[in-house]
């Protein structure tokens, strides 16, 4: 298990992931921060990068927040 740090820029022009190091990353999402549009698409995103189901993303801090605790289950 591993936790990381993200920030998440909502209703950004493109989609992306940018490591900051220390287990800190910068989430672009072109969601809007509504109804959990963006930390679905954090997950998404983040499953992507990560290569990993997104069954084993968990955001467990933040959710209403643009900095986010998430975990992620390895292997």
């Amino acid at each position: 298990m591993m936790k990381i740090s993200v920030k998440v820029k909502p209703n950004s022009r493109e989609s992306r992931v940018e490591n900051l190091g220390e287990k800190r990353f910068l989430v672009a999402v072109k969601a809007p921060p509504q109804e959990g549009r963006a930390n679905r698409e954090v997950v998404e995103i983040l499953a992507t990068y990560f290569c990993v189901p997104k069954s084993q993303i968990a955001l467990v801090g933040g959710l209403k927040s643009k900095q986010k605790i998430v975990e992620i289950e390895e292997g």
